[in-house]
């Protein structure tokens, strides 16, 4: 049997609607900006139930746009944590900052007993990563934000829907950015991002930062940067933030049918999940011994089981000029050594799902 990783053949089965309207956009040649990306837009604010999203070029440019309306640039210190995605620091490092790690905890999040060691006079934002589908400990976070006067944005890029203690990731700082990769729950058919908000201000500079830092078409405010969501990603947008609560919920089923099935198995581990937060199961992760050789036998047998990430970020050449060397985030460094990644998307089978845990206990058990 084959386990195929991508589902995105199978989202896209059906789209005759999504051309349709992509036809009428044609015919008005509005293809930048324009009715069809502020209803998309009202479409996600309404979803994540916050005042104001703005579509974006990326998930990055939800980060980089968010720092920069902030005052964030050169010679300040954003806080995050070492084991995120790559785009998180190249965000950070786009406005001319520097990137500061903490290490997590093994639920994927970013330590928060070590944020406050980190804080330094030049530090000038935290940037939690709510990793995974899960969501980091946000009222710790904003408590240390608060006592320290230092503004919160969130890279909510791998948690849409996800909630701790019922509220959602991306919705407790100054801004929250969501990745509209054709891997995420919301996605486009290319490169997109929004960002969310509930200050007015903040609102009023994000839309002036993505559109060249113009008031109106003839006006130039402040320098901007050419970051318009396109308004034919937005049609793809409109039609699958429809699905997005039916999305989560195939993927939680399946985590749950997960979860339950390899809690016995011998030689793999669940990541630990804090009880007051609602994952959402972006990616399905296990702790395993001997993980390279159980993703080659996984790989072997048809199952595309992936790592995220083999390499640690901290030890990437790009971030040589930290000066950090291996040990220095033990957690992470673990995580790189035993995480293996399933499929865990809406469209599996239980059939597939049921492959996927024999090969696991056969690999454990001896009977590869």
């Amino acid at each position: 049997m084959k386990v195929r990783y991508s589902y995105l053949p199978q989202q896209f089965a059906d789209v005759d609607e999504v051309f349709a309207e992509m036809r009428e956009l044609v015919s008005t040649g509005a293809f930048t900006l324009g009715r069809t990306l502020v209803e998309f837009e009202e479409m996600f604010a309404e979803l994540l139930g916050v005042k104001h999203a703005i579509g974006v070029g990326s998930g990055t440019d939800t980060l980089k746009l968010s720092l920069k309306a902030l005052d964030v640039g050169f010679g300040d210190e954003v806080i995050t944590c070492a084991n995120t995605f790559y785009a998180t620091v190249g965000a950070i490092a786009e406005v001319g900052a520097r990137p500061v790690f903490v290490d997590c905890t093994d639920d994927f999040q970013i330590d928060v007993a070590q944020i406050e060691a980190a804080i330094t006079p030049q530090t000038k934002a935290l940037m939690p990563v709510h990793l995974t589908g899960a969501v980091a400990d946000m009222p710790r976070i904003m408590e240390i934000a608060e006592k320290h006067g230092l503004p919160v944005v969130e890279d909510a890029c791998q948690s849409l829907l996800a909630e701790r203690g019922g509220q959602k990731a991306g919705t407790w700082g100054a801004a929250g950015g969501f990745s509209l990769h054709p891997l995420k729950i919301i996605h486009v058919w290319g490169d997109g991002g929004i960002v969310v908000t509930n200050d007015d201000e903040m609102n009023r500079k994000l839309r002036l930062l993505r559109n060249h830092g113009l008031r109106n078409r003839d006006e130039m405010e402040i320098f901007g940067y050419n970051s318009r969501l396109d308004p034919l990603q937005a049609i793809v947008g409109k039609w699958i933030v429809r699905k997005a609560q039916d999305i989560v919920d195939g993927k939680k089923r399946n985590g749950a049918y997960y979860d339950a099935a390899f809690k016995d198995v011998p030689g793999v581990r669940i990541p630990p999940m804090d009880p007051s937060v609602d994952g959402v199961y972006l990616l399905y992760i296990l702790f395993a011994e001997n993980r390279d050789g159980l993703l080659a036998h996984c790989l072997e047998k048809g199952i595309e089981a992936k790592v995220h990430y083999p390499v640690a970020l901290y030890l990437q050449d790009a971030l040589k000029f930290l000066g950090h060397k291996k040990g220095d985030f033990p957690v992470t460094d673990r995580h790189v050594e035993t995480m293996i990644t399933f499929p865990v998307d809406q469209h599996l089978s239980q059939q597939e799902m049921d492959y996927v845990i024999e090969t696991v206990r056969n690999f454990y058990s001896g009977g590869k």
